[in-house]
């Protein structure tokens, strides 16, 4: 294989439009998957959100239901209190005695007051809780539902178009080893500061398909010539005659048509 210093100018612009032509196709590939893997990626994110928030309120409603049997107990407890303290008050001695028994049981009957307030309180809150959580889960479901479909959507992308990716992302770097450092810096740099990715065009009917502004016919007569590398003084794009443009697009769409 011819090295870097061997190549002539011609070899450099072909090099160079090959380039841009496997680059062009990797990616319109990424392209086609456009935003789905950041989207899977949210909705993953989501899901995980949703199941975190429900398996929250589930602990939540449990300690909840526990509270509100610790509260029945208690008020069970303070009923036999009551009944307790109001036997002892027909064998009392005095009024004392009596009187004391009396508060006894006002008490207890206080706390069984406050312990039903607190039960009534405690199952409006489940209730509340409950139709938030079956309002997360049924929104949980159908996003679950709508990630496997973004999923398989993207599993289907990427069997289709992993390989082609792969040996194209391949002979990107194989055609890179042939260009000279300062050429590929540039074309890394219009590339980069380019939309459409376009570093390299060719001239169409007079014009830079790049940036359509026409070129003069010696700049033209110059770059058909193929003996230096002309730029678009508009676009800054690195600039090839339409005849040498079309035989690679010609040789490079066969390598495009084994996938």
């Amino acid at each position: 294989m011819a090295t870097i210093k061997e190549l002539s100018v011609e070899d450099k612009l072909r090099a160079i439009y090959d380039l841009q032509l496997i680059d062009s196709r990797i990616d319109e590939i990424r392209n086609v998957r456009g935003e789905l893997p950041l989207e899977v990626e949210d909705l993953e994110d989501e899901v995980a959100g949703l199941k975190a928030r429900a398996e929250k309120m589930a602990s939540d409603l449990e300690t909840m239901d526990e509270q509100i049997k610790s509260k029945k107990t208690a008020v069970e407890d303070h009923k036999e209190s009551i009944k307790k303290y109001t036997k002892q008050q027909d064998s009392v001695r005095n009024n004392r005695e009596f009187n004391s028994l009396t508060k006894e049981v006002e008490f207890q009957e206080l706390e069984i007051q406050l312990a039903e307030k607190q039960i009534k309180e405690m199952r409006a809150s489940v209730e509340h809780k409950r139709q938030v959580m079956e309002t997360s889960l049924e929104k949980l479901g159908q996003k679950t539902e709508h990630l496997g479909h973004k999923k398989l959507e993207l599993e289907a992308i990427m069997e289709e178009t992993s390989k082609e990716e792969a040996f194209l992302t391949e002979k990107s770097s194989e055609y890179r080893g042939l260009i000279e450092s300062r050429l590929l810096a540039a074309y890394d740099r219009i590339r980069n500061s380019m939309r459409n990715g376009l570093a390299v065009v060719s001239i169409e009917r007079g014009a830079s398909a790049g940036s359509f502004f026409t070129i003069p016919p010696q700049t033209q007569v110059e770059i058909a010539a193929r003996k230096k590398i002309i730029s678009d003084e508009h676009s800054g794009r690195i600039l090839v005659d339409s005849l040498l443009a079309e035989e690679q697009r010609e040789k490079m769409s066969k390598m495009f048509a084994k996938f």
